[in-house]
């Protein structure tokens, strides 16, 4: 048996937090390797890379979820009880309930709600002297998800709850005061949330029965019980949060078009070319840095030993830039997704697998459809100026963005 490539000293946390997105790749070039072994808050962990790796990550008989994330995620980003914690049946059956709001119609009817916000937030922003895009997006983003999933919104409270959805994501990878700030966005929405969830179970609600908070707040488990009102509180901001975490990706999308002019005209006029840059905005920018499973029972792997309860994490972004898999990965090549195999486990910006027997995320069909409304409205439904700004993109920080969120000015709408 191969003894597994160590990196780091005794404890490598620090080490994550300072390279961030860069912390496997950095581990991997360190040992050579595209699999080693570190500790992470103390606990013997093992980081791997690339689409065997992936393959071998989603395979339900060797890994689970359940304990798997690090506290200080769960605490923000996914709350206790929900979907990604889940294994076998359990998994299913949820996973399951998330996928029958994954339509072709309910996609169509969330993409247009998302285009009417989009019109009325540029008939907005023409009045304002400067954009800051990003928490434009989120707002119209939740705005329009909690329309499509049946949460009531008043227009007073939209921008309060859209910065507590974005909170929870910017607090996952973070210490201080963002980890904080994402801890008690999380409380106050699982509150929020669970006191809806109960006013439909006593009947004072009514709401559609094809939205989220109605799928969730009458789901039924194995063994006929309800979620408790907590647990359906999780699953539905398990369907708004990754919504609002979209903003992130249009904002790339933006810095995209700004950094690469040529694409614009043809992303307007030509949706397959569309599709291409869509993807290949997933692929090149970073979203969520990796992710975590615990071995099931353990097993050899390319002679390497894996311990049953060991934690794995897989480097997503390291995957999606490995030259082994793409040529010239540093490059914005959108041209790359014409020929693309379509390979569950080499592109997996928001993890790899198959929807339904794996835990890729159910919510990556609704992530592309509300890409493609976002580019149609900064492509053809609006002129801008992007003014001198901080646009470099930190990868140390987790989750990151341009270092000024992306600012606009002089928005015109197209008629």
């Amino acid at each position: 048996m191969r003894q597994m490539p160590r990196h780091g000293r005794f404890d490598s946390s620090l080490a994550l937090l300072r390279q961030g997105y860069l912390f496997i790749d950095n581990g991997c070039r360190a040992t050579g390797s595209d699999i080693f072994e570190t500790r992470l808050l103390l606990r013997r962990t093992i980081c791997m890379r690339g689409a065997e790796a992936a393959r071998v990550f989603y395979d339900n008989e060797r890994f689970a979820r359940r304990g798997a994330m690090p506290s200080p995620v769960r605490r923000t980003l996914l709350g206790t009880g929900g979907v990604q914690g889940l294994d076998g049946e359990a998994h299913r059956a949820r996973k399951a309930a998330f996928m029958s709001l994954m339509t072709e119609s309910r996609l169509r009817d969330l993409a247009a709600l998302t285009g009417d916000r989009w019109q009325a937030s540029i008939r907005k922003w023409a009045a304002m002297p400067r954009v800051a895009l990003f928490e434009e997006v989120q707002e119209l983003l939740c705005r329009a998800v909690c329309a499509w999933s049946g949460v009531p919104l008043g227009d007073a409270e939209a921008a309060r709850r859209a910065r507590d959805l974005g909170a929870m994501i910017d607090g996952a990878g973070s210490i201080g005061l963002r980890h904080l700030r994402g801890r008690r966005a999380r409380k106050r929405g699982e509150r929020w949330i669970a006191a809806l969830v109960q006013a439909v179970r006593r009947g004072s609600l009514r709401v559609p029965a094809d939205g989220s908070l109605h799928v969730f707040a009458t789901h039924v488990e194995a063994g006929g019980r309800h979620l408790d009102a907590h647990t359906a509180a999780v699953e539905i901001l398990n369907v708004l949060r990754p919504t609002v975490a979209i903003a992130r990706f249009v904002v790339f999308s933006a810095l995209a078009l700004h950094r690469h002019p040529a694409c614009r005209v043809r992303v307007a006029d030509d949706a397959r070319y569309a599709g291409w840059f869509i993807q290949e905005v997933r692929r090149f920018y970073p979203f969520f840095p990796m992710v975590a499973a615990r071995v099931r029972r353990g097993f050899e792997w390319r002679g390497y030993r894996f311990p049953e309860g060991r934690r794995v994490m897989l480097d997503l972004y390291g995957t999606n830039r490995l030259p082994a898999l793409w040529s010239q990965p540093d490059a914005f090549r959108p041209e790359r997704f014409r020929d693309w195999s379509g390979s569950p486990f080499d592109f997996i910006p928001q993890g790899g697998g198959n929807h339904y027997l794996h835990h890729r995320c159910a919510g990556e069909w609704l992530t592309i459809e509300l890409m493609r409304v976002a580019l149609d409205a900064l492509t053809r439904r609006m002129t801008y100026r992007v003014p001198a700004q901080d646009l470099a993109v930190d990868l140390s920080r987790m989750p990151t963005l341009p270092g000024s969120r992306f600012v606009i000015e002089n928005v015109r709408p197209v008629e």
